[in-house]
């Protein structure tokens, strides 16, 4: 009996022995056998199963179907701002538009990675917000060298998708101020089809709007502030979410000043050079003036090309009309000028005229009386006189009358003082010198008289000439400090005004 427990013993435990050797072969051989553990699963495989056909993932339909809206955070990349045109009100910009949500049917935990970058060609499988800029004129995408997109897809169900546009948006300007004027141009971002149960849009916690360094405007300057607001949209097919971002830009006066200011204020002070040119000088003064008037008026119609046509006055435009109005008042002071220094002229036809209508009878006896009466009568007819077919009037043929009149009562008075050997008596000749002397006096008073009448008109002409050389000047300042003090100063515009 103890013989074969012995051997019973002795077998079991030859057996234990190889089983246990075939154990130790068998688990230092699974390691290189490939069929011993599971292979990892392709990313192509690894997409049919998280959105593809056999998914289950319906790109029609939204992320919580039936249930809370979904909430999109948005974020602004501008790579480029310019082309503000205030003839058709509106500006250009390039942008990186950034959304970002979360859709609970993407997230996964069988790929290892924590994202994955998907090609853009995957963005019609799944669903995406419908976002629309609601004051855009033109836009358009990018597809050099391929789309400008990207689609990234997180574990927990994160989608983050980001597209480049370039976009031409309106921007409604008030031109009041213009060229010191700021202006207010908004981006409004709505959703298009869903409403405020279904789609939330919001701005990104941490910079919702990024401006790419070292961006420059030619002519504004492009405040720092971001101006965030809400905008919902109340329509008849329900109420729908909005946001926008409103860029507040200074005008830049460099170019106007160059290209306006300066040029019409040289221009006006050109007139003032009038002034002290001599008023006998008529074309230079006449010539100067006209000149600075029509360059006024070109200058001032080329400051309304790049302008819109509006009702209301702007800023320039009170500029250049008061330009113009001191450059055409240049010339109207010389016209004042001139017309006074002649004054002396007319005055002196005045006093011909009223002497001429003043009425000489002289005494003459019967012998000559009839040669007065033929003479008179010969105003009733109507002879030609001179030679070369001229005709008097009836008015000169009066004159004429008159003079000879004159000549003829000098000659009877000469005749009947004569005696009868031909001699001249004394107190007729001392009567005859008399006249005489008194005429060359009244001659010589009447001389002196016109001299000092020229004289003083000219002195008048030269005082007028003498207060506008201080009294444009002083106005023009005036006007000066009033505008700048105005527009700079008083209708300064606030960035901050709702």
């Amino acid at each position: 009996m103890t013989l074969k427990r012995l051997h019973s013993v002795a077998i079991w435990g030859f057996f234990a022995w190889e089983i246990g050797v075939l154990l130790s072969l068998v688990a230092s051989k699974e390691p290189d056998n490939p069929r011993g553990r599971a292979a990892p699963m392709s990313p192509s495989d690894f997409l049919d199963k998280l959105m593809g056909r056999t998914s289950g993932y319906d790109a029609r339909i939204r992320p919580n179907f039936k249930g809370p809206p979904v909430n999109v955070s948005c974020n602004i990349f501008i790579n480029s701002f310019g082309s503000i045109a205030e003839t058709t009100m509106d500006y250009r910009v390039n942008i990186f538009l950034r959304q970002q949500w979360n859709d609970p049917r993407l997230a996964y935990s069988e790929y290892p990675d924590d994202s994955l970058d998907l090609d853009p060609s995957m963005l019609d499988s799944i669903w995406k917000p419908d976002l629309f800029f609601a004051n855009e004129k033109g836009a358009h995408f990018h597809e050099v060298t391929t789309d400008n997109k990207l689609l990234r897809i997180f574990k927990n169900g994160n989608v983050l998708y980001s597209i480049r546009l370039t976009l031409t948006l309106s921007c409604p300007m008030d031109l009041k101020n213009f060229p010191m004027d700021v202006q207010t141009c908004i981006m409004q971002l709505e959703s298009f089809g869903y409403t405020m149960n279904d789609l939330i849009f919001e701005w990104q916690e941490k910079g919702p709007v990024q401006v790419a360094e070292g961006l420059t405007l030619p002519q504004f300057i492009l405040k720092d502030e971001s101006d965030l607001r809400y905008c919902t949209k109340h329509y008849n097919t329900g109420k729908f979410t909005c946001i926008e971002v409103r860029f507040h830009l200074e005008r830049q006066m460099g170019y106007y000043l160059i290209q306006m200011y300066i040029p019409s204020l040289l221009i006006v002070i050109l007139s003032w050079v009038s002034f002290w040119i001599n008023m006998d000088a008529a074309p230079a003064r006449v010539a100067l003036g006209i000149t600075t008037v029509l360059t006024m008026t070109t200058q001032s119609s080329g400051s309304r090309t790049s302008l819109p046509k509006v009702s209301y006055v702007k800023a320039i435009d009170i500029w250049m009309a008061v330009c113009l109005l001191f450059v055409f008042s240049a010339l109207l002071e010389y016209a004042a000028v001139n017309f006074v220094s002649r004054q002396h002229k007319e005055l002196l036809r005045f006093r011909k005229r009223r002497k001429k209508t003043k009425t000489f009878t002289p005494v003459l006896d019967d012998e000559h009386s009839g040669s007065l009466r033929r003479i008179n009568g010969m105003r009733n007819a109507e002879p030609i006189y001179g030679s070369m077919g001229h005709i008097y009037s009836p008015n000169n043929r009066e004159e004429d009358v008159r003079e000879s009149r004159l000549s003829f009562t000098a000659t009877a008075g000469a005749t009947c003082n004569t005696g009868k050997d031909g001699a001249v008596p004394k107190a007729a000749n001392n009567s005859a010198i008399q006249p005489t002397q008194s005429s060359a006096s009244a001659a010589a008073a009447a001389a002196k008289s016109h001299e000092e009448m020229r004289k003083l008109f000219i002195d008048r002409a030269k005082k007028i000439d003498t207060i506008s050389r201080a009294g444009f000047p002083l106005a023009f300042l005036f006007f000066n400090i009033f505008y700048w003090v105005l527009y700079k100063i008083l209708r300064h515009e606030d960035v901050h005004k709702p």
